[in-house]
């Protein structure tokens, strides 16, 4: 290969990746939805988890194990991976969401991939839309590429619009990637909540 070639491919390398993702709508927020989100977005906790009893610790440390194996090629250094998985294990519980539906939203919209850019300018695994920061957060859209803040942010967001759509997980699957009413995107996320189930679930 040559040395102009190699320049190349590191140059693209350095490029943001971009998605197919769809991008969520910006719509107005009443003043007490807009607290409410920036109060959550704003409480800061590291993703530490916290076990009433040995069992519920072993539950999880099982799911630990059992995700990291499957996520090896996606995300082949362990630290990084194991980081990642904690996180998401701990902001979608946070938020009050299945982790499996959190982790088949992020491979839908970003193959796990931290610095996926949409063309509609959605940025990092949740594909989180720049207009979040300036609504609910500090106006620092660079920070939506920080691990825990995308993953707080997508799993607020998410939240939000099931409780906007009373519980209906397709319409606030479609209203996260703003194609509501459209069958593809969640049926796409609900394919992929299944591959992320530990044995036994459904």
């Amino acid at each position: 290969m040559s040395a102009t070639r190699r320049l190349a491919l590191a140059a693209l390398a350095l490029l943001p990746l971009r998605s197919r993702a769809g991008a969520q709508v910006e719509e107005p927020l009443a003043d007490s939805v807009r607290s409410a989100l920036s109060a959550s977005i704003a409480q800061a906790a590291p993703p530490k988890p916290q076990f009433d009893d040995i069992e519920a610790r072993l539950v999880y440390l099982r799911w630990l194990g059992e995700m990291s194996q499957r996520m090896k090629k996606r995300m082949p250094e362990g630290q990084t991976r194991i980081e990642f998985l904690q996180t998401v294990w701990y902001e979608s519980r946070r938020a009050g969401l299945e982790t499996s539906l959190v982790l088949g939203l992020i491979q839908v919209e970003s193959g796990f991939r931290k610095y996926a850019i949409s063309v509609a300018g959605a940025r990092g695994y949740m594909q989180v839309m720049p207009f979040w920061a300036r609504l609910i957060g500090d106006g620092h859209v660079s920070r939506l590429f920080h691990m825990q803040t995308n993953l707080r942010f997508g799993c607020v967001i998410l939240r939000h619009y099931l409780d906007r759509e009373k519980g209906d997980l397709f319409m606030a699957l479609g209203r996260y990637n703003g194609s509501r009413g459209r069958a593809e995107y969640p049926d796409k996320v609900l394919a992929c909540r299944r591959l992320w189930l530990m044995p036994g679930e459904r």
